[in-house]
This record gives C-alpha cells, structure tokens and sequence, in this order.
C-alpha cells in the first residue's frame, strides 16, 4: 500500500523539497497540501518547478478532514504555530514529523528562553523523539511525533556526539563556524536575503544569539552524555543551498585519525554519513541525503569539517528518512 503523504504549510522551500523527493519515493506520495493563503491553487502553481508532475490541491486546513487523507504530515510551519497544529492533527489520530523547533529541546525554559514564546503543548517537551536515525532510530519507528532536526545543528551533531561520547575531545571550548546557503533564510521576503544583499558577499548574523546553539549542546549532551560549551556562528554565503561547518575542538589525548576510526565505527551502518578522506564541500552533497566528514590536526586543536544540503538532510531529507523509518521503509527510500 502507498503512504498517503501531507504537507501543512505548502508555500516554502522545505515543502517544496517534500513534494520533489516524494516524486521519486517508491512507496510514498504526496495526497494533501495546506496554505491559509494560498486555498484554491495547485502546488504546481506555487512551485513552477512542479508543473506537468505534481497537481495536489492546496486547502486551507482542516485537521479532521487532512489525518482522513493521510498516514504521514509534515508540518512545515514556524515554531509557536507548529506545536498547536501537530496537536491537533496527533488528536485525529495521524503522524505527524515537524519540521519547527518545537519539540527539538528537552527543556520548556530553554525553549521559552530561546523562543521567547510560550510553548503552546509542554507536555510533549522532553517526551518527543529527535529525528535523527543515526541515534534514535528505534524510538522514531514507534513515534507518533517526530522533531525534524535544525539544518546547522545536524551539521555539528553528527561529527560530536560520537567524540564526545568516546571521550575524544574536550567538551569546553568548541567552535562550531558554519556557512549557509540562503534558501535556509527561507522563501518570505526579506531585506538580508535580497539578491543585491547576498551577491558576492559573506556575512556573519546571528552572532551569539542564534537559536541553533542551545539544540547543538542539548541534543550533544543527550547523545554524548556530557554537557558541553560552545560557541556557534553562523554566515550567510551567496548560494542557493548547502551548509559546511567547520569545528575547532581541543582532543583528549587522540588525534584526527582517531577521530576517522571513531566515525566509521559508529556510522557503519548508517547510509548516510561518510567519513571521507577529502575536503568536504557543499558542492559534493547538493541535493542529497548525504553528509559528507573528515578531521585535520591543526596544533593543538583538531578541525572538523562536515558538508550537507540543508534543505536535504538539513530538512526534508531527514524527514523522508524519518518517515521512512516510522514506517518500516529502508531508510534510504526514494533517497
């Protein structure tokens, strides 16, 4: 049987890379698609990049009516207004992967902090899975929420987790230095992301106040078992899609090969991740579910660079792979 597929919030770039990976799925699909605003016109309409391939009509939402249609909702809405619909939607008895922050957390206050909103269902706070399989997939398969990882923070997860859990590093003094392509600002008009701002330019934002960095330590800690320090600046570079990350960290002891060992021993079975001899760049993962990681001596610190796509594996890839595991689909399907 087909997984029926939906999409709340069907203007964005996320959703947009839902429709496209589901065209190749082989035993999924998209059947339903929500936007308040945009109710009457076709996805296709929307994203010309679909047209003659995907027709779904966009409705304004109506929970009841879209868990009826579907097995699977992603939830592409911002954070506040996300947490109301996944609710709503998991009371009508429908899955639901959210691609929103806010279940990503393990702490109410930090989220509130951060946010600086209320959180709307605290009492899923802590008690939902953080979607990534490489750690947490026998708990995603039973999920009935799935908090999709941030783009940045998958970047920095994946190569520290396991150091930190073997020891490797030092858990204080970690720069994380990562540069974005602007789709990751999102599909809204903004002065920041006009061509004539981001052409031929690189810019820092963010600076020590980005939301990315308390999910990076959190979801670290929760993986590695030890609280760790960092510090997390963004930049914002002139290209459609990609993230690299560049992390400086202090090593216990051990050096960059045993950092390689380390990464290929954990993510052995993991389809995605690779441990690669080269330099990583965006270029090598663009469009794919793939993250590419290797480490450098450097002194007396060790740099670690990891290449995604952040709309891929930084958002709907990941949600894909989520999907597929919640449903006993091989993780890489129509990946």
């Amino acid at each position: 049987m087909t997984l029926r597929v939906g999409i709340v919030g069907a203007t964005g770039y996320t959703a947009l890379e839902v429709a496209r990976l589901l065209l190749a799925h082989p035993e999924a699909e998209l059947v339903a698609a929500t936007s308040r605003a945009e109710d009457g016109k076709s996805i296709a309409e929307i994203h010309p990049s679909l047209a003659g391939r995907c027709d779904v009509p966009i409705e304004t939402l109506d929970p009841a009516e879209l868990a009826k249609k579907c097995d699977v909702v992603m939830c592409c809405l911002p954070h506040g207004a996300s947490a109301e619909t996944c609710k709503q939607l998991i009371d009508h008895n429908v899955r639901v992967i959210d691609f929103s922050a806010d279940f990503r957390l393990s702490s109410q206050a930090t989220y509130e902090k951060w946010y600086g909103v209320e959180h709307p269902w605290p009492e899923r706070i802590g008690k939902t899975v953080y979607g990534l399989p490489e750690f947490y997939a026998e708990q995603i398969r039973d999920a009935d929420l799935v908090a999709n990882p941030g783009c940045y923070p998958t970047s920095a997860i994946l190569p520290l987790a396991p150091l930190i859990a073997k020891q490797l590093i030092e858990a204080t003094d970690i720069i994380v230095d990562s540069k974005s392509g602007v789709s990751g600002a999102g599909r809204s008009a903004k002065v920041g992301t006009l061509y004539c701002e981001v052409n031929e330019s690189i810019a820092a934002y963010g600076v020590g106040s980005h939301r990315h960095q308390p999910e990076m330590a959190d979801l670290v800690h929760r993986i590695g078992g030890q609280e760790i320090s960092l510090v997390f600046t963004p930049h914002l570079t002139p290209m459609d899609r990609g993230i690299l990350s560049t992390i400086y960290v202090r090593p216990r002891g051990g050096n960059a090969k045993q950092v390689m060992e380390c990464w290929r021993e954990q993510y052995a079975d993991c389809p995605f991740v690779t441990p690669v001899d080269h330099l990583p760049a965006t270029k090598h993962v663009a469009g794919t579910n793939h993250v590419q990681l290797t480490a450098r001596d450097a002194g007396d610190r060790i740099v670690l660079v990891c290449a995604i796509d952040n709309l891929t594996k930084g958002a709907s890839g990941a949600a894909i792979q989520n999907m597929n595991v919640m449903f006993g689909l091989p993780q890489t399907a129509g990946l």
